[in-house]
């Protein structure tokens, strides 16, 4: 099933236009790095610099279900399906979970432990550590691999924008959203994604089985 908003196209090119002056700001931004900051010991994982394309480039905080706070390009090193949602979403948000689920299952348990799974909240108002907790209890996610994370309104934002993600706040308190698996390698670039949700998508499984094949 494919959740879309109606202007989806003009946005896109919107998105398209924009996206290489975000990426030069990031990248400017995670250079200079939090003023004052010693720098840190690099694994050999992230000993290299970013790629100018790498969605890491984006200083987003997070905080997960656990409380643990990283940043964005903390999960550099491991393939990562990444996406949006909000816990008090009825229908797709519960879908997309699903939708992540199945296609885990169609991996190898070694390819499994290799994959990381993001999900940040377009809602941080009403989404926090407790409420994502409870969710990833009611859901069982893998709390080793999957993180149900929030961050500040801004940063929900700049991610939407980079990851191709729209989104609308409605009167109600939900929200009109794109509803997208987004798959990024090691050094965050975007290799491929997906708006099925009435399963595991192929094309999606196939990608994922590349990356994890020589891992």
């Amino acid at each position: 099933m494919k959740t879309e908003h109606a202007a989806s196209r003009g946005l896109a090119r919107v998105h398209r236009a924009v996206m290489p002056a975000l990426f030069a700001i990031c990248a400017v931004l995670a250079v200079a790095g939090p003023a004052g900051a010693a720098p840190d010991a690099a694994s050999p994982a992230t000993a290299s610099p970013l790629p100018g394309d790498s969605i890491y480039q984006l200083p987003v905080p997070l905080t997960d279900q656990t409380g643990r706070s990283f940043m964005l390009a903390d999960r550099r090193g491991t393939p990562l399906v990444i996406s949006m949602f909000y816990t008090s979403c009825q229908f797709t948000c519960p879908m997309l979970l699903e939708a992540v689920r199945a296609t885990e299952m169609q991996l190898s348990m070694a390819q499994r432990n290799h994959v990381n799974v993001l999900l940040v909240s377009f809602d941080p108002a009403h989404d926090t550590v407790a409420v994502l907790a409870r969710t990833a209890g009611e859901r069982k996610v893998d709390d080793t691999r999957w993180s149900l994370a929030r961050t500040d309104p801004v940063s929900v934002r700049k991610l939407a924008a980079v990851l191709g993600i729209q989104y609308r706040a409605l009167g109600n308190g939900d929200f009109n959203h794109t509803t997208t698996l987004v798959l990024v390698d090691a050094q965050g670039r975007i290799v491929g994604r997906t708006n099925e949700m009435g399963g595991a998508d192929p094309k999606f499984v196939k990608l994922l089985r590349g990356m994890t094949a020589a891992l």
